[in-house]
Order: C-alpha cells, then structure tokens, then sequence
C-alpha cells in the first residue's frame, strides 16, 4: 500500500494525521505501507516528460506502481483538494488503474468532505476504485494534543480499521484480477 499525503502548504497539518495512520497500519500485519509525500515531490506543473520531470518522477513512480492499494490523505484548502495532489495523480495514470483507494480527510467544520467528494471523481476517471468508508477529520486541530496523539482515539480508530479493511480486500481481489485478466480500461 501506498500513503499519499496530500498537502505542501507550509505549516501543514498532515504529517500528524499521516503519523497516526501509520501508526494504525503498523498494528496490522496485512498491509505494509510505502509513503509518497507531495511536499517532497518537486514535480512540474505542466505535464511534458522533461529530464528534470523524469527525474523527479523516479522516486514516486515505482512506490505507486508496486502498490496493491492506496490510501491518499487530503485536507480541504477552499471547498476542495490542493494543487499539488491533483499534480501529483495527473503525472500518473497506469499506476492508478483497477486499484483500490482510501481516503482520509482533515480540515475544519466539513473535515475535508467535500475534498473526498471531489477525488471520488478523479480517481473514477483514473479507472481507480475508492473505498465507501472514509475517515474525517473536523476541526483536527482540536482533536490532537501537543504531541500528536489523538485525545479520543475511538472513533477515528475504529473508522480507520473498517477503511483498512475494506481496501485490504479490494487490494486482494483487484490484485487477483489484475492478473488473471490485465486491465484493459
């Protein structure tokens, strides 16, 4: 599995959400996960195969292809998704197909729901299959102590295993298809 954080923004949020996620994957001893960071992705805005791109693609590339699912981590910058992670999957397209996608969000009072709604459709063109089950994150600044530990865990907890789940098996079975019949969309 592949985890995609998804914000570059200076003074970001989602390396605290992504170090709990981990966390929740490292119990789990059915997923193994490889991170791609957007904020450590030096990928040019516009979409031509340059040296420098080709370049900057070769860390990322290989972590997206290689994986049986991901789960993209996104907050919600003005009602939707950042630039960034929207360069990031358009550099990318074979790598995305007739795998599996969870979702988790941040942001304020929406906790990054409408962000979700919007990657649905991206990822659904991109031939991608997302997971129902989603974890959100409203107001996350309130809901993390100092140290970046959750103060009530249960919830989020509990919504992050049934995402794991359901993209675990949809990692197997799309995984299993993949190679009895390669994908042709």
């Amino acid at each position: 599995m592949t985890l995609v954080v998804g914000s570059n923004r200076h003074g970001r949020f989602g390396p605290v959400v992504a170090d709990w996620l981990l966390d929740r994957i490292r119990d789990r001893d059915d997923v193994v996960a490889e991170v791609v960071d957007v904020a450590e992705a030096a990928l040019p805005m516009a979409l031509e195969p340059t040296p420098e791109a080709t370049a900057a693609l070769s860390g990322i590339t290989p972590k997206l292809a290689r994986a049986d699912a991901f789960v993209v981590l996104t907050p919600e910058y003005n009602h939707s998704f950042p630039a960034g992670l929207k360069n990031l999957v358009d550099w990318h397209f074979t790598e995305w197909q007739a795998k599996p996608v969870g979702l988790v969000s941040y942001g304020g009072l929406s906790g990054g729901l409408r962000a979700v709604e919007h990657l649905r459709q991206v990822f659904a063109e991109l031939h991608a299959v997302t997971v129902r089950d989603t974890v959100s994150f409203h107001n996350a600044g309130a809901l993390f102590d100092d140290r970046g530990a959750l103060r009530d865990p249960s919830g989020p907890d509990t919504a992050a295993k049934t995402m794991l789940d359901q993209l675990v098996w949809w990692g197997h079975a799309l995984r299993e298809a993949r190679v009895n019949r390669p994908y042709g969309g």
